[in-house]
């Protein structure tokens, strides 16, 4: 197979609305877009409910899923979460773990729109966002599907792996001096590794080294949690994963409802984090499956 392009296009018309909305959050709000049809007499519509990775903007959304689901006959909804974007760098707003927290307030505003056909909202979360997809859906059962892309269930694993045994040694051990003494060190021979972490780490909101590992390690989904997801999900696994290679199967595993585990290969020009050369295979074949529902 020709590997596909990594940009699906589409054009709005005058018969799409683009909103900025202000979803109630807790005492403040999260800020996100709306797209939907605007044609007079309308019934409502299934919507698309995008939930971002770790670092996103939202625009990259529009190329991820939110074209498609327009012209698919979908709404759209995709919004700055807790420690995403415009919440981290003009609020201060960190991430949690508990996107139950995230997601309920977020279908409740859905629910109360009147272009929303409540019986069919469909969740996605790409990269960070398959963990935090499943989290919510662990909790959260008005969801008629969900893609997780890919699945996640330890967010961690992308951090440790790349850590020396040596240190995790005394990060295991609970040794918080020396463990932030050797990293400190081995920043400094490494200014770009420095940089990384550092923009990485920022929305964890933790002063040390030490402190930011273990905060990571709370961004996990115990096999209890798993089983009480119970929606359909459709969950990606491509080749060569770099962050959470291996978790996808163990999520589609774990789960107490119906999985299709789409495999995305090296030959199809679909492998690595997020099959970035494959998006509109990717939206091809997820939104060809909830047409099947």
């Amino acid at each position: 197979m020709i590997p596909v392009p990594y940009c699906y296009t589409a054009q709005f018309d005058d018969q799409t609305r683009v909103e900025r909305v202000d979803i109630p959050y807790e005492e403040t709000t999260l800020p996100g877009y709306s797209f939907s049809a605007d044609a007079v007499g309308t019934p409502p519509q299934p919507t698309f409910l995008m939930v971002n990775g770790s670092d996103g903007a939202l625009s990259s959304l529009w190329s991820h899923g939110a074209a498609t689901a327009l012209a698919r006959g979908y709404n759209a909804l995709m919004f700055d979460g807790p420690g995403q974007q415009s919440m981290l760098f003009e609020r201060g707003v960190g991430f949690r773990p508990d996107w139950e927290a995230v997601v309920t307030p977020v279908v409740n505003y859905l629910l109360e729109r009147p272009d929303v056909d409540p019986r069919r909202i469909v969740l996605y979360g790409i990269s960070q966002g398959g963990f935090w997809g499943a989290r919510a859906l662990a909790f959260e059962h008005r969801i008629a599907a969900a893609i997780l892309d890919p699945g996640v269930v330890d967010v961690s694993a992308s951090w440790t792996a790349s850590i020396p045994n040596s240190l995790m040694k005394l990060f295991h051990a609970g040794k918080k001096e020396a463990f932030d003494r050797d990293m400190s060190l081995g920043m400094k021979l490494s200014p770009q590794t420095l940089r990384t972490w550092n923009f990485r780490a920022r929305p964890y909101t933790q002063a040390s080294y030490f402190d930011t590992i273990t905060e990571v390690h709370r961004y996990t989904l115990d096999a209890a949690e798993a089983a009480r997801i119970t929606t359909p999900l459709f969950v990606t696994d491509p080749d060569d994963g770099q962050f959470w290679p291996g978790q996808s199967k163990i999520l589609a595993d774990g789960t107490g409802g119906p999985v299709e585990s789409s495999r995305f290969t090296a030959a199809d020009g679909a492998n690595f984090h997020c099959q970035p050369m494959a998006r509109q295979l990717t939206d091809e074949l997820m939104f060809d499956w909830l047409d099947d529902l």
